[in-house]
This record gives structure tokens, C-alpha cells and sequence, in this order.
């Protein structure tokens, strides 16, 4: 039994219980599914023309008693030739209409909304939970921006308000191990906090927080210090 392929709503749910996505993101994903499959089903279709030229060929076949001259059996050759080779009618082939496909998608997306199926405010919760532990505000703000969406005014200022707090927890967990630190190394952190979305100030701050606490930690390792130091302070604020 062959099994029916899925529908276009079908195959929404079925990417959105995967994870959430922007509604420019599903939209891309669902016209490439339905192009795909409006173009496989048309290209199922047998030309009707290209049996009738079998049908030619077997006919034009020679028979075993038949027998030419030179130029009769070139001729006949020729005009088999030319019969096999006569292009196809281009207008006869069904191409995926893009404005039927994108009028799909889009009842498709009216009908997610509806049923809670699409909510770009819950993508965005979950993109600023997945990245927000390892971004930088700029960066998440920039791929929130390629989807076209953007933090509303109580995230951003969430956001702000740990920025120093995430940058020192990143840089810890990449260069915990790396005293003494030169000028160099202060550069490499440089370019690897900025990379990750935070800005040139943050990322000056974390760098001397955590290098302070890696130093206190390393002085006190003799006496009974118990090694919590406050990556998230900066010293110059102190």
C-alpha cells in the first residue's frame, strides 16, 4: 500500500512540534515543501508524445525482406532521426504556479495562528533562553532581526541588566585556565567576547573581573579559601 504524503499542514505541525519558529523562517521552509512537491507530482506525469515515438520507431523498424539503395536507406534513417529528436513542447510541461504556492502557505499560516500553533512572542522567548547564556545582547538582537523581530522593552532591559554578569560567565568558562594573562591574551578575549555579540566596554570590564578573580583565587589557594570568587564584579567599580 503506498502511503500518502503528508499535507502541507501536516508537515507545519510536524516542524513546530520540533521547535518554535518565526513566521518568515516557516514560511520559507513551507514553500520550499510545496514547490518541491507540486513539481515532483507534475514531473510524474508520462509525456504522451514520447510513447508516440516509440511507437514510431517500432514501427519504422526494418523489416528482414526490406532492403534499400544508398540513398533511400540514408533518407529513411535521417527521417527516423529527426522524428526522435523533435523537441518537446516546452508549454506542455506543468510548472508549480509560484502565486498558488505562496497563496497555500499562506492560508496555511492563518490557520497555525489560529490554533496557537505559530506565536513569534514564544519564539522569541525561547531564542533569547537558548542564547542568552552564551550571546552577547547585539548578537541576539541581530539574528531576532534576520527573522524580523526584535526584544520588546522589558527584555531588552533584562537583558542589559545581566550583560556584564553572562560576558564574565563565558569568558570563565572559555579561559579558566589561562594565567598569567598577557596583552595578547587580553586581545584574544577581546575578539572572542565581541564575536559573541557583547559590546567593547562589557567585554573590558569582564575581561579585568574575571582576571582579578582568577588572581585571588590562585593567592589564596594555600589558606582556606574556598575559591567563590565574584566573577561578576569589576574591580575598576570598586
Amino acid at each position: 500500500m503506498t502511503r500518502q504524503p503528508l499535507s502541507l499542514r501536516a508537515r507545519a505541525v510536524t516542524l513546530l512540534a520540533q521547535r518554535d519558529h518565526s513566521e518568515l523562517e516557516l514560511r520559507r521552509k513551507l514553500g520550499r515543501i510545496a514547490m518541491s512537491s507540486a513539481a515532483s507530482t507534475g514531473g510524474a506525469k508520462t509525456d504522451d508524445r514520447s510513447s508516440g515515438v516509440l511507437g514510431k520507431r517500432t514501427a519504422r523498424r526494418r523489416r528482414p525482406d526490406e532492403t534499400f539503395d544508398g540513398a533511400s536507406y540514408e533518407a529513411h534513417h535521417e527521417a527516423h532521426d529527426a522524428e526522435l529528436h523533435e523537441p518537446i513542447d516546452a508549454a506542455s510541461e506543468e510548472v508549480p504556479d509560484p502565486a498558488h504556492i505562496e497563496q497555500q502557505v499562506d492560508e496555511v499560516l492563518v490557520w497555525l495562528r489560529q490554533q496557537g500553533y505559530l506565536d513569534e512572542s514564544r519564539f522569541v522567548e525561547s531564542r533569547l533562553n537558548a542564547r542568552a547564556s552564551r550571546w552577547g545582547q547585539r548578537r541576539i538582537e541581530q539574528e531576532l532581526a534576520q527573522h524580523g523581530l526584535s526584544l520588546d522593552a522589558e527584555q531588552r532591559s533584562a537583558l542589559s541588566g545581566t550583560e556584564l554578569d553572562r560576558a564574565c560567565e563565558v569568558l570563565r568558562r572559555k579561559f579558566s585556565a589561562a594565567l598569567p594573562w598577557d596583552a595578547a591574551q587580553e586581545a584574544r578575549q577581546m575578539r572572542f567576547l565581541m564575536g559573541r555579540g557583547f559590546q567593547s566596554d562589557v567585554a573590558r570590564r569582564a575581561i579585568r573581573a574575571v582576571r582579578a578573580a582568577l588572581a585571588a583565587m590562585h593567592s589564596n589557594s594555600d589558606g582556606d579559601a574556598d575559591g567563590d570568587a565574584d566573577f561578576g564584579a569589576d574591580p575598576a567599580a570598586s
